[in-house]
């Protein structure tokens, strides 16, 4: 059964750091680019960072986040991680991977995306 799951979500002190891996079954991750998008309460998805196919590391889709994410891959385990630092209360959401349609890249519309996880809440909050 070809699917991802995401896993790392909890709560987190702002400043802190978490680390999200979305571990793929099914399929070779490694085949596909990644991407991370977020979902806060009351907003629309948006995305977080993306990797390529083959890439060993990413880059972050937003300035709100660039400089304090960084997406990676682990070709051992066939999981893409997302070190999340300096979190904020912003931050707060439900934290989704996704794989790209075949021969993709990384693509910031959700319709070049075809598997999806089940999601992963992340919560900043002293």
């Amino acid at each position: 059964q070809v699917q991802l799951v995401e896993s790392g979500g909890t709560l987190v002190q702002p400043g802190g750091s978490l680390r999200l891996a979305c571990a793929a079954s099914g399929f070779n991750l490694n085949n596909y680019a990644v991407a991370w998008f977020r979902q806060a309460p009351g907003k629309g998805r948006e995305g977080v960072a993306c990797i390529g196919r083959h890439a060993m590391t990413g880059t972050a889709d937003t300035d709100s986040v660039r400089g304090g994410f960084t997406v990676s891959r682990d070709n051992t385990r066939d999981k893409v991680w997302l070190q999340m630092n300096t979190l904020k209360d912003e931050d707060t959401a439900v934290y989704y991977c996704a794989r790209a349609r075949a021969v993709y890249g990384c693509r910031a519309d959700e319709e070049s995306y075809d598997v999806w996880g089940q999601g992963t809440q992340v919560t900043v909050s002293a």
